[in-house]
């Protein structure tokens, strides 16, 4: 504390305790009823939240003052001689966390506690705010790694990396009832340009991939895409589309989230800019107004990281951008294995399908949309063999086979009927 602090106290002090040491000769009924008045009171101490002052606190006070010869320094506050050091605990217990630590340098301090009270060797009342303090001052909790060599980063060109991520969003109206949304964003990391942007319903991987096309279909394809490490973004769906098209897919190191900073930014954007003036009254009136606001605001405002305007700095290198594919769908197929059974069936979601002969006990790779589960493409040995045909049970209870094996088709009806022979 400063000189003047701790004269404001002692001041404070000695106003309190002025009847006992000012030379009144009090008798000890007086003294006791005074310690009682003073002790039910409630004070303005100063510096401290405190409002009551205890009977022993008073006659401390008393001592010290009369002791030190009436000297009104000796009411300043004295400052801890075991400042910094745990008063509740022994330099027994002090002494046996300091040794366990020694002996097991790597154990979770909560196991650590756990097992010195097991063995009784600190107080069962002794917290982990406790044990942490201990382990501080004697030099023994485990230093953080050395500073990482983290530096600013920008792609060269447009479409060389971009970022994706998801943003927690308002609630919008949907059949009648009040529904979370989550902006799913994909952002250009050499200019800043938001590639697409839209508020869904769900964080899946469905919602993901929906977005994901719907980017790469309005801005071309980006050379790798960094992204998180989500269920969704550690999807094999995503993987494989990502590989079809030769886009690297790179994700972001666990609890490190310092290599988003671009599409976070963006984020805080969103939430200080666009939705304190967004229409949500639906998800489609939020998507045409986010959209709006990109294009009339976002995208033609300077960014002060760059010093140009996300739309001007993104166009000015078109030529090395790569155009999406005309059969980019195909890409967003999801892949499953599968093993070619003897009689040539294939089963895929619960759906029986033929595939050629040639392929029978081989393992192809089955391609196909899930809203359209009956277009099924067969690969093996990364060749197309065409799409799978749908097994009709009914027809292949009509076909015959010669002797070389190949397949004859019977007619509906057969040959006529020629039963009853019998009674002739």
């Amino acid at each position: 504390m400063t000189e003047d602090k701790n004269k404001t106290i002692a001041v404070f002090r000695f106003g309190v305790i002025h009847e006992f040491v000012g030379g009144a000769v009090l008798s000890s009924a007086e003294k006791r009823r005074l310690i009682r008045e003073k002790c039910a009171r409630k004070w303005m101490i100063p510096y401290s939240s405190r409002t009551r002052i205890s009977e022993n606190t008073l006659y401390r006070w008393i001592r010290r003052y009369r002791s030190s010869g009436g000297r009104i320094e000796s009411l300043y506050p004295r400052t801890r001689n075991d400042r910094g050091k745990p008063r509740i605990l022994a330099e027994e217990a002090v002494a046996a966390i300091v040794n366990a630590r020694k002996e097991r340098p790597h154990v979770p301090v909560k196991m650590l506690l756990t097992d010195l009270k097991r063995r009784n060797l600190i107080p069962q009342k002794t917290g982990l705010t406790t044990l942490y303090r201990v382990l501080h001052q004697a030099g023994l909790m485990e230093k953080s790694s050395s500073p990482e060599d983290r530096r600013k980063f920008e792609a060269s060109l447009p479409n060389d990396i971009w970022q994706s991520d998801v943003m927690h969003g308002p609630k919008v109206l949907v059949a009648g009832t009040r529904r979370k949304t989550y902006l799913i964003a994909f952002l250009d990391d050499h200019s800043r340009l938001v590639l697409f942007a839209g508020f869904y319903l769900s964080e899946s991987l469905a919602s993901f991939m929906d977005a994901f096309e719907k980017a790469l279909v309005k801005r071309g394809l980006p050379r790798k895409l960094y992204v998180d490490n989500g269920p969704a973004y550690r999807s094999h769906k995503l993987e494989f589309t990502c590989a079809s098209l030769a886009i690297a897919l790179i994700h972001a190191r666990p609890y490190k989230p310092q290599g988003k900073g671009k599409i976070e930014r963006f984020f805080r954007t969103v939430r200080s800019d666009f939705l304190p003036v967004a229409e949500t009254s639906s998800l489609d009136q939020i998507n045409a107004s986010l959209n709006r606001w990109l294009d009339d605001v976002y995208h033609q405002r300077k960014h002060t990281g760059t010093g140009m305007t996300p739309f001007g700095r993104f166009t000015r290198n078109l030529s090395c951008i790569r155009q999406a594919p005309r059969d980019l769908k195909n890409h967003f197929r999801k892949a499953v294995h599968r093993r070619v059974a003897k009689d040539r069936t294939v089963t895929l979601d619960g759906r029986l399908f033929e595939a050629p002969v040639a392929l029978i006990g081989k393992r192809v790779l089955l391609l196909y949309h899930e809203n359209a589960p009956a277009q099924v493409e067969v690969l093996c040995d990364k060749k197309s063999h065409g799409f799978l045909t749908p097994v009709d049970l009914n027809v292949n209870c009509r076909v015959k086979r010669d002797r070389n094996n190949n397949a004859q088709l019977e007619s509906a009806s057969g040959k006529p009927y020629t039963g009853g022979g019998l009674w002739k």
